[in-house]
């Protein structure tokens, strides 16, 4: 799984700088907006389609670039995010959960955006979408790679996965 060579060089930029970036941009909102320190793993190299009990917000990108960024979380982590979040115990799936996990893709993709666009000016983010469900899989219509970063929270796994193209 890669991003576009050609892309990259033409914005200056290395897969590892990406990944890397990405890497702090989701260990900051972690740490700053749900108080949990994550750490990174190494990234995988085949795609995961297939989820079960997992909740997945997403952020779509459009402008110069176009892209998606997708948060997928086991449950127990996303209720325990959403918790943290609001400061009361959120038991049950639900709004404040696909609110929680919706702000946290919209927080990092819109720090994400700042790679591929200095300023931001000529990005933007879709509103976020948020699928949860005991078995789905999620499969994307575009041939374009994507990075898929597996991050560790408090021994719950969840994945990061970013595309995006040069239009």
């Amino acid at each position: 799984m890669a991003l576009d060579a050609a892309m990259l060089n033409e914005a200056n930029l290395t897969e590892d700088g990406v990944r890397q970036s990405i890497t702090e941009i989701t260990k900051g909102v972690f740490s700053m907006m749900v108080m949990l320190d994550i750490e990174d793993q190494y990234p995988l190299t085949e795609p995961v389609t297939s989820f079960h009990e997992t909740v997945t917000s997403m952020v779509g990108l459009a402008g110069s670039h176009c892209g998606v960024l997708a948060v997928h979380c086991p449950k127990p982590l996303a209720l325990k995010i959403a918790s943290n979040m609001l400061g009361m115990e959120v038991e049950e799936m639900g709004e404040d959960v696909n609110d929680a996990m919706g702000e946290i893709a919209n927080m990092i993709g819109g720090d994400v955006k700042h790679i591929f666009s200095p300023g931001g000016g000529d990005l933007s983010l879709s509103i976020p979408t948020v699928i949860y469900g005991s078995d789905y899989v999620m499969e994307s219509v575009s041939n374009t790679e994507s990075l898929l970063m597996p991050f560790d929270c408090g021994g719950d796994r969840f994945l990061l996965s970013f595309t995006i193209s040069k239009l």
